[in-house]
């Protein structure tokens, strides 16, 4: 099955189910974070998206505003000992971005994958 065929599944939609961003039935991903190199459906190549440092960025900016302003409204409104902060806020700064990762990844591929996004190239 080609590519242009069908419509793509939107940006949202590929980042909420982690689906290959050409048909939107088969998964992305060969394992947490591995990008298949092919669509085992629509044979789409996927070996060219490559996501980069995007998502942390996107996740440092996210999740460091939620948290952080979590625990400064915790902080100001209650003055819990500096134990219950460490209770709190470290499994939450570890499974927040954890959390993030695969939507926001899957999200910059799809992006990529819908504007034909490639290395760039110097005409010399």
């Amino acid at each position: 099955m080609s590519t242009e065929s069908h419509q793509m599944p939107s940006s949202v939609t590929v980042a909420l189910k982690s689906c290959c961003p050409a048909c939107g039935a088969a998964p992305l991903y060969d394992g947490f974070l591995t990008v298949k190199p092919v669509c085992g459906h629509c044979g789409a190549d996927l070996s060219v998206a490559d996501s980069g440092d995007g998502p942390a960025v996107f996740i440092m900016m996210i999740a460091g505003f939620i948290i952080v302003g979590l625990v400064l409204w915790v902080e100001f409104t209650w003055s819990p000992p500096y134990w219950l902060h460490a209770l709190l806020w470290l499994p939450m700064t570890i499974a927040l971005p954890l959390l993030l990762l695969r939507p926001l990844k899957s999200w910059m591929i799809a992006q990529q994958f819908r504007h034909k996004a490639r290395e760039g190239q110097l005409d010399i």
